[in-house]
């Protein structure tokens, strides 16, 4: 484990977080950090100012309890940039260390391991719609937290990235299976159809990377709550009475509405749109997450040289 210095470079960066701190009126800062480093010069800098710090494993993060410092672990180390920061704001907000509606700086290492290089200013509010820390430890009950987050990790990707070069829509539905499979039916070819439960688990990589492949096809997955894909491409026939949703979400946001009234399940749409995810809970949006970026695109264009002159 490599101890990540609080050199000249993070002092100046998490300084100039202290100060956007201050300027923009935020509410907390985040640093996510991929090793431990001197939490005391850190809580020096901080003040007396609230700091979330997130790692991917418990050991980077010994120490910091004691400056009064809030953790998470987020045990995801292979995941890309915005992916760690989208969970760990979830779990700041899981666990009552901040509001949803809160602002907060984030300190990371957005280019090159191991060194703190980059800042982004966060509104949890558009970043995470309309989530409370009630609203999620109501999910957790249905769908257990582990299962929901490697969910909403794949889809959110999904929707950064699309496939091929191309905006990729697709739905996620999980738990409550055996109810939710009575209310679908195939749409054609299902992806999982043979394959032993571990090989169709979430938890897996190839797994995660197999659904990305096929996300292109008509029709949802169906998670069963462990994190097993029991069943893609299939096409949901629930009723819609009762429902209503913002102007602009299509047939997919209606039937995930649809499924989690009439099922305990959660339900996550990812916008072919815009690649917006959104989750349902009892017909209703109680989460939204915008990705942070997307894939570059090359595009060709015709290029005619400027015309020589003798």
């Amino acid at each position: 484990m490599k101890h990540q210095k609080f050199n000249k470079q993070f002092a100046k960066f998490f300084g100039t977080a202290v100060n956007l701190f201050d300027t923009g009126e935020a509410d907390g800062l985040l640093v996510m950090l991929d090793g431990p480093t001197d939490w005391e010069r850190l809580r020096e800098v901080a003040g007396d100012r609230f700091v979330l710090v997130a790692a991917d494993h418990e050991d980077e993060l010994a120490g910091a309890a004691e400056f009064d410092l809030k953790c998470v672990t987020l045990g995801r180390e292979e995941a890309p940039v915005f992916e760690k920061l989208t969970q760990a704001l979830l779990e700041g907000v899981a666990d009552d260390l901040l509001l949803p509606s809160a602002d907060v700086i984030a300190v990371y290492s957005g280019f090159e391991a191991g060194k703190i290089d980059s800042i982004s200013y966060i509104h949890l509010d558009e970043h995470l719609g309309r989530l409370t820390s009630r609203d999620l430890q109501n999910l957790e009950t249905s769908v257990p937290l582990e299962t929901l987050k490697s969910v909403v990790d794949l889809a959110v990707d999904i929707g950064r990235e699309g496939r091929e070069g191309k905006t990729v829509g697709t739905m996620f539905i999980v738990g409550d299976t055996r109810k939710v499979l009575n209310h679908c039916h195939s749409g054609g070819f299902d992806a999982v159809k043979g394959y032993g439960r571990k090989e169709r688990n979430l938890q897996d990589g190839r797994t995660r990377e197999a659904v990305k492949e096929v996300a292109l096809l008509d029709g949802a997955f169906i998670v069963s709550a462990d994190g097993t894909v029991e069943r893609s491409c299939q096409l949901v026939d629930a009723p819609h009475a009762n429902i209503t949703l913002s102007k602009g979400l299509g047939s997919r946001h209606w039937s995930a509405a649809a499924i989690t009234k009439a099922t305990n399940a959660i339900a996550v749409a990812v916008s072919e749109t815009n690649g917006t995810v959104r989750l349902f809970q009892n017909g209703d949006v109680i989460l939204r997450i915008e990705p942070f970026r997307r894939a570059m695109k090359w595009i060709d264009f015709e290029y005619e040289p400027p015309a020589t002159t003798e």
